[in-house]
């Protein structure tokens, strides 16, 4: 009996080393071989759009989201390529948003709104649909202003939508496939404060403002914020608007004196705005104040000059020693960086930065490198200190070249790694695992 035990206790022993192995080598997948010479870097231009849960009485937001890629032939250079390519796409399990809860309201109430025909339903205000073809912008595919709503078709809340996107050739072969999260919330209804039971919520706030500002709101609603405070966002102006304020100006400005949060609003307790753990360090309101100030100070900003939705934080603000992430002007959504590839391609979308906290935004980190869930082309997926410390050659004798010993994630669009750590992403700069 003992002699059991003993080969029972040994054997557990042993599963428990080979399941700690197999749990390394997982964590240390390199690059996944594919037989693909093309790969789509898709991201969403926010990381969380917010819409109103409905249209006949006070309206913020619409629906519209907007998803960016870059197509990249592999090759010694690799290619960003658009020619004789389309890229499909469609929302999975959510084909409509006409006939879901209230937000038929958008098209029914559209005219009163923004003016002009309604677009026919399930279009959106920019003439997007819920799925189709994108559109190419010079080195890019775009497609702007979905009409999505976060009910999927089975009529379950979903904040966190995914679209997969379809690469293929002029013959309509398919050539690979990615998904990436679109995600849009509701949850902007100002409930926490406003309404009585008698009154609605977005009733409450148009009685208050005509009680304050003497205006007649209540008594022609629907009402567009933005016909009045300017909003860049969704106007794409800079004009303030007949009030002479910004729409962000006077929300943040008033409410920084009401114990007023950032999840409020942006855009609510469950769907929360920021998920790119590595910049909610170990808040749980979304670190929001570290990039972009307090409530109070959003508000003065704007006042004193700054245009909200086109003047907002910078990478190297924080981000001092790392070479390639002074943007100037240029908004993190918009930069480029090495090889042309929007810093979003690589990084991901604007507040779900990689590793994010949800699945969903994690998708291409996995396809692409394994289970390491890295910026895309990061040393980091096999390496602690994420770019090494040697001179580079030790990288050259190991992963360069045609045929490498060890492929890297920088296979993962080049076949060839050049010896030139200059040339490399943030040019070797970072030894952190970030």
């Amino acid at each position: 009996m003992k002699t059991i035990h003993f080969i029972i206790g040994w054997g557990m022993i042993l599963l428990v080393i080979l399941l700690s192995c197999k749990k390394e080598s997982d964590e240390n997948t390199n690059l996944p071989e594919s037989n693909s010479e093309y790969v789509i870097l898709a991201f969403n231009d926010l990381g969380m759009h917010c819409l109103n849960p409905s249209y006949n009485e006070l309206v913020i937001l619409p629906p519209y989201n907007t998803v960016n890629a870059q197509v990249i032939k592999k090759g010694n250079p690799p290619q960003l390529i658009t020619n004789g390519l389309t890229i499909e796409y469609r929302i999975k399990n959510n084909s409509f948003s006409y006939g879901k809860k209230e937000y038929s309201g958008f098209w029914d109430y559209f005219t009163e709104l923004f003016g002009g025909d309604a677009p026919n339903h399930d279009i959106g205000i920019s003439g997007a649909a819920l799925s189709g073809t994108m559109s190419v912008n010079a080195d890019h595919f775009t497609i702007e202003g979905i009409p999505l709503v976060p009910i999927d078709d089975d009529g379950y809340y979903d904040a966190y939508q995914v679209m997969e996107l379809t690469l293929k050739n002029a013959n309509g072969t398919i050539l690979t496939t990615t998904e990436t999260t679109v995600p849009t919330s509701d949850e902007i209804n100002c409930a926490k404060c406003h309404g009585d039971g008698t009154t609605s919520t977005f009733e409450d706030i148009l009685k208050k403002h005509d009680e304050s500002n003497g205006t007649q709101l209540l008594a022609n609603q629907p009402v567009l914020c933005a016909s009045c405070h300017g909003s860049p966002v969704l106007l794409g102006t800079n004009d303030k608007g007949s009030s002479g304020h910004y729409l962000s100006e006077v929300i943040h400005s008033f409410h920084a004196t009401k114990n007023a949060s950032c999840y409020d609003c942006h855009p609510g307790n469950n769907t929360q705005c920021n998920r790119s753990l590595a910049h909610m360090g170990t808040s749980n309101d979304g670190n929001c104040t570290t990039c972009h100030g307090t409530m109070a100070t959003v508000g003065l900003s704007i006042t004193q000059g700054r245009i909200p939705w086109i003047d907002e934080p910078k990478c190297v603000t924080c981000h001092q020693n790392v070479d390639e992430v002074e943007t100037n002007s240029i908004l993190y959504r918009n930069a480029k960086g090495h090889g042309d590839l929007f810093c979003a391609s690589c990084h991901g979308s604007p507040h779900a930065m990689y590793p994010s906290n949800l699945a969903k935004d994690n998708f291409q980190p996995k396809q692409l490198q394994g289970s390491k869930i890295k910026s895309i082309g990061s040393c980091g997926v096999c390496h602690h200190n994420s770019r090494g410390e040697d001179d580079g050659h030790e990288f050259a004798e190991e992963h360069g070249g045609l045929n490498p010993e060890h492929k890297t994630t920088c296979n993962i669009c080049h076949t060839a790694v050049p010896d030139n750590k200059g040339s490399w992403p943030h040019s070797y700069q970072w030894h952190n695992s970030n």
